[in-house]
């Protein structure tokens, strides 16, 4: 199987977890969050429903800069309601699909760049990023988020196993 396929398998696995987790985000919180260091739970539910569109972009365009010297910072717009939080994710799921249907797998041995204020993070082949910087770390916040959930007296839904909340896998 090819890259462009395990991706898209992938993807569908993680957007339908993702779901499970975004269908429980308690309405009218937006910005709770758990310590003051800490993401409001608007920003994290939206960054987690966003992400898959990194792939997007990052098969797109030849790099990211959060904070484009000159340039205003890269900023999501948060959603606030569970049904904006769903539709953004099908929106998402929906351009990396066609982002990865579009591209030629030759592509994703080049290099993509992440930078801030210019200076290059870092400058990986672009299939190395969407596994680290994409399913990775949505799999890291969409954790994060769960804890909001149950912080906020939400169930947790089955994700890789049983929770407390779903024992039955």
């Amino acid at each position: 199987m090819q890259l462009t396929g395990l991706f898209l398998e992938e993807l569908d696995r993680e957007a339908s977890a993702t779901r499970r987790v975004l269908e429980r985000v308690p309405e009218g919180r937006s910005g709770w969050k758990p310590h003051e260091k800490s993401m409001p739970l608007s920003e994290l539910a939206t960054l987690v429903a966003t992400m898959p569109m990194w792939i997007a972009l990052m098969l797109n365009q030849d790099f990211l800069d959060l904070r484009p010297p000159g340039g205003p910072e890269y900023k999501t717009p948060q959603r606030h309601t569970r049904a904006e939080l769903l539709s953004a994710l099908d929106d998402s799921v929906a351009q990396a699909k066609a982002a990865l249907a579009a591209t030629k797998e030759d592509h994703l041995l080049t290099n993509w760049q992440f930078r801030i204020a210019g200076h290059v993070v870092s400058d990986l082949p672009r299939h190395q990023m969407i596994r680290d910087a994409v399913f990775q770390h949505m799999a890291h916040h969409r954790g994060q988020l769960t804890v909001y959930l149950r912080l906020n007296e939400a169930k947790v839904p089955a994700i890789y196993g049983p929770t407390a909340d779903e024992p039955a896998f």
